[in-house]
């Protein structure tokens, strides 16, 4: 057996499967229905609890982690599990794929992860909702363990800086395997690998940066500048954020993904804010914006996974909303009226998730190419 208790001491008994620990973190759902290997390996779910509403989870198992001739993960996000815990209602006992080398309970357990199976998802979900996310814990009912009281003292992760812990810790670098159409200069807060993949398979050269790399103080070559997706407090980030000013006073293209969106609306003098509850899932439909303010008509459908937004009103003179959230309003997506510099809330790269943001990298492309 085992029990998520949340901070306000709710409690969802079901029965343990994964790693037999316990652990803490923040508790936020997506609602995708495929793609839990990919979601599970996504550096932004650093400190988070997830929990999947799709009501069964693990039918296909879980790929290898075999690498590719760069030399991260082929068919993953990342080369480790960044959720510290998960939560489903029914977790398959079998599966079946081609690609499938390992159940989920087993990958789990073998990366130390505990999960919770058993419990009513929708009732979570929809308290989550309401409420907003919340920190919680899974415990293992036979430590003894009581539940209201444990909920007490649980670490909030947004008050720490996890994109230093999630950043890669030196510069490396991914060539293209034909020829190279441009360079770009990445700054990893907790990359996905499909974005290495987005670039590569276009003839672009990555340079993947850690989180805090001076870039201004090197002698890196490099064409344009991206920034990407990551874990946490996008405050966090100021010595990522310090660079991407630079970078924008320099005139480098730049482009930024997810929580690159947040920090580059920083880096510009504009502020963000903490969601209720998030948008994680593979179904958030975004509508363009135009010039003048109004919408194109053009809606594209995208895979989604963060917790803080751009507050667009803070956007200072030259720069405008790209996209909004057709659902709730929200900003996702700025861009200067110079059109050299842009980022996205959403996952142009998906995995998992539809493709109809995968243009975005060719226009990043074409504006580095016509410099």
């Amino acid at each position: 057996m085992a029990t998520l208790v949340l901070q306000d001491g709710t409690t969802f008994r079901g029965e343990s499967f994964g790693a037999h620990a316990d652990t803490q973190g923040e508790v936020v759902f997506t609602t995708g229905m495929a793609g839990y290997p990919e979601s599970l390996t996504d550096p932004s779910y650093r400190g988070q609890i997830l929990t999947f509403t799709y009501p069964l989870i693990g039918n296909y198992g879980v790929p290898s982690m075999e690498q590719n001739e760069q030399g991260f993960a082929k068919y993953l996000e990342s080369e480790a599990i960044h959720a510290c815990g998960v939560v489903v209602s029914q977790a398959s006992e079998h599966y079946s794929h081609c690609k499938a080398v390992s159940s989920l309970h087993n990958w789990l357990e073998h990366h130390k992860v505990p999960g919770i199976t058993g419990i009513d998802t929708r009732a979570l979900t929809q308290k989550l909702r309401e409420h907003g996310v919340m920190l919680g814990k899974i415990v293992q009912d036979d430590a003894g363990v009581q539940e209201q009281e444990s909920a007490l003292d649980i670490a909030d992760p947004n008050l720490q800086n996890l994109v230093a812990a999630v950043s890669c810790k030196k510069v490396t670098t991914y060539e293209p395997e034909g020829e190279c159409t441009a360079t770009v200069a990445c700054f990893d807060c907790g990359i996905k690998n499909n974005i290495f993949r987005s670039f590569l398979r276009r003839g672009v050269r990555v340079h993947r940066l850690p989180w805090n790399f001076a870039l201004d103080a090197s002698d890196l070559q490099y064409d344009a500048v991206f920034v990407s997706n990551g874990p946490g407090d996008p405050k966090m980030c100021t010595q990522t954020i310090e660079q991407l000013a630079r970078a924008v006073q320099k005139r480098i293209p730049t482009f930024g993904i997810c929580l690159g969106n947040q920090l580059l609306a920083l880096a510009i003098g504009g502020d963000t804010y903490k969601l209720k509850y998030g948008h994680r899932g593979a179904n958030q439909p975004c509508l363009e914006i135009g010039a003048d303010g109004q919408p194109t008509g053009k809606c594209i459908i995208t895979s989604q996974n963060h917790g803080f937004a751009v507050d667009e009103k803070t956007l200072p003179q030259g720069w405008r909303p790209w996209f909004t959230n057709a659902n709730d309003g929200t900003n996702e997506g700025i861009m200067h009226e110079s059109g050299r510099f842009f980022s996205v809330q959403f996952h142009p790269e998906a995995t998992p998730g539809p493709e109809d943001a995968d243009y975005l990298f060719d226009e990043f492309i074409r504006v580095v190419s016509s410099e």
